[in-house]
């Protein structure tokens, strides 16, 4: 049975990443990038669907465990009544081929060790061939191929590979995993202490442009290294999490593929790393943004492929168990066909955050925003799937509407700030037009709330993104009564609910509950500060860092009642949802001045 969600660990190459638990084994890799079928995924199943334990024979979780400085080298140690013992874990900068390195320390004593490797591909389905030659393990299947090269002597046992083997006060033992495509040549040896040091020198270096002044600087900054660590190098492109299908609702069918890119989190995330002196990833983010929305406007899609990829089909794997039984398990993911209304604000608002940056802006980005604007104008109007990806009724959501506001919002000020061509006075129109009918049809004057969608009652943590987006200011009236509202209706135990969930499905056309959204009580923290409640913003904010693990790593939400993380981890929104309110509760956001984004 798998660990706690937050007993795992992070460690990745900027191409695929593994989640270490701290009983010493990796329950969850997918090789050779964060999309691929998973060759460890005893995360959603148990030990048959693969593992890669180093640990004390005599098992147990570790003692403590840390990141060694603001790298993803992971430090596990246990103290055993024969000494102890630290496992170094990392996968270093990919070079031809993907590796993982884990390396044994003595610390005092002598401790006996043991190494258990079951590798599965395609989800746990695949058992490959193994062999040993010359004290190499070589394993294949299909198009898959992978090398374990160790000093200590391998055996086999019940289709699993072992080493049993003690460890001494300062000695040092490596282990090499690498993977390659079978058609392709055997990799070079990769030297596990160089590995160690070149991954350590990597993040580093990467970390000398790191700019925020306030006093959350340390978890600031492991959320950016989070952040990249979920960047797919080759294209830019930043994936949700590096997981499938972990429960949104423990037992319950809320279990989505997010490995995969959201243009939704397009804004968030430019936000978050240019507001920290992280450009030339912004800028890369931009430029997979520009290729992943380019085509015809009518067939934009609300997430994409890590290289653009616009075909994710979903479908189930139904051998695996799922995570503490939690049914079914997703890859892909079906709502990448949904209409969601807001998708054309954000990418328009994302690409008008770059060109205020400074990031040089070509022709051929702004001929896309304008056809982007085109459907627009001709299609704000309708309803949508909404923000959460409903898989209910289309329905006229407010924040939908709020953000097609934003897309023909920055169009105009496009025009007025850097003379760029385009109808500005039908722009400008429809702008007013939108924010005329949102505040008449999504705004409850009785309550003095803004609703979910038009004619509503129940409210989304979204509508606390309505001073961020400009579209109202923070002392407006309606922005007061709006957030006190979301507070009081959609908390729990202090975290924050998307929407209240309803037991035949509700407006999301799902049975069951789930946990509190992470990313949205750090917006309500964000929006508490933005109405001037600063304390209680503080001490929110506070209460969400104790969520993190002991690694700083955040998942999609939280459950209060069972005090433990829920959902795809560790999640690039929750971290980015850091990032942003840090910033803005310490004073280094300039929409806190301005009345709104802009």
């Amino acid at each position: 049975m798998a660990l706690r969600i937050e007993d795992y660990g992070l460690i990745g190459d900027l191409q695929t990443a593994a989640l270490v638990g701290r009983d010493g084994s990796v329950d969850w890799l997918c090789l050779p990038r964060f999309d691929a079928p998973a060759c460890f995924a005893a995360l959603l199943g148990d030990e048959r669907a693969g593992f890669w334990r180093v640990a004390p024979a005599a098992g147990g979780l570790c003692t403590r465990r840390r990141y060694r400085g603001d790298s993803l080298v992971l430090e596990t140690e246990w103290d055993t009544p024969e000494g102890s013992v630290r496992v170094i874990d990392a996968m270093p900068p990919r070079g031809e081929a993907a590796d993982v390195v884990r390396v044994v320390e003595g610390l005092s004593g002598r401790v006996p060790m043991r190494m258990a490797l079951r590798l599965r591909f395609d989800y746990g389905q695949v058992v490959p061939w193994v062999r040993n030659r010359d004290g190499e393990l070589v394993a294949v299947a299909g198009p898959d191929a992978a090398w374990l090269n160790t000093p200590v002597p391998l055996r086999g046992e019940d289709m699993t590979t072992y080493a049993d083997f003690t460890v001494a006060a300062g000695q040092r033992v490596p282990f090499v995993l690498t993977y390659r495509r079978s058609h392709e040549r055997k990799p070079k040896a990769v030297d596990a202490e160089r590995a160690l040091a070149d991954t350590e020198a990597f993040w580093t270096s990467w970390l000398r442009g790191f700019r925020y002044e306030g006093r959350w600087e340390d978890a600031v900054r492991r959320s950016l290294v989070v952040l990249k660590a979920l960047t797919y190098k080759p294209t830019g492109g930043i994936v949700a999490a590096v997981t499938t299908s972990l429960p949104e609702q423990l037992g319950g069918p809320r279990n989505w593929d997010y490995r995969f890119c959201w243009l939704r989190d397009a804004t968030f995330t430019l936000q978050a790393l240019l507001g920290t002196g992280f450009v030339a990833e912004a800028k890369a983010w931009r430029e997979w943004l520009l290729r992943a929305a380019a085509g015809d406007p009518a067939d934009l899609q609300i997430m994409y492929g890590i290289d653009g990829t616009r075909r994710l089909p979903e479908y189930t794997v139904d051998w695996l168990a799922g995570y503490e039984g939690s049914a079914p398990v997703r890859v892909g993911n079906a709502a990448s066909g949904q209409f969601q209304l807001d998708v054309w604000g954000e990418v328009l608002d994302g690409l008008h955050l770059t060109r205020l940056a400074g990031i040089e802006s070509e022709e051929e980005a702004w001929d896309l925003q304008r056809a982007l604007l085109d459907f627009l104008e001709g299609h704000w109007d309708d309803p949508d799937n909404g923000l959460w990806e409903v898989r209910g009724d289309r329905r006229h959501f407010v924040h939908s509407k709020v953000m097609a506001w934003a897309g023909m919002d920055r169009a105009v000020r496009a025009v007025e700030r850097f003379g760029l061509e385009g109808p500005v006075d039908r722009w400008r129109a429809t702008r007013d037009k939108i924010h005329a009918e949102v505040c008449d049809r999504g705004y409850d004057s009785g309550r003095n709330t803004f609703t979910q969608f038009y004619g509503s009652k129940g409210l989304d943590a979204a509508l606390l993104l309505i001073p961020r987006a400009g579209f109202l200011p923070w002392d407006d009236p309606r922005v007061r009564g709006t957030v006190e509202a979301v507070q009081r209706e959609l908390c729990s135990d202090g975290f924050l609910l998307r929407y209240r969930t309803g037991a035949d499905g509700g407006v999301d056309g799902l049975p069951g509950a789930e946990g509190a959204f992470v990313t949205c009580t750090f917006w309500l923290a964000d929006a508490l500060y933005g109405i001037g409640r600063r304390r209680e913003a503080y001490e929110l904010f506070e209460r969400l860092l104790d969520l993190r693990n002991d690694l700083g790593l955040l998942s999609e939400e939280y459950d209060p009642v069972a005090r433990r993380q829920l959902g795809n981890t560790p999640q690039a929104f929750s971290h980015v949802g850091l990032v942003n309110a840090a910033r803005h509760l310490s004073g280094t956001d300039p929409a806190e001045h301005a009345g709104g984004r802009r």
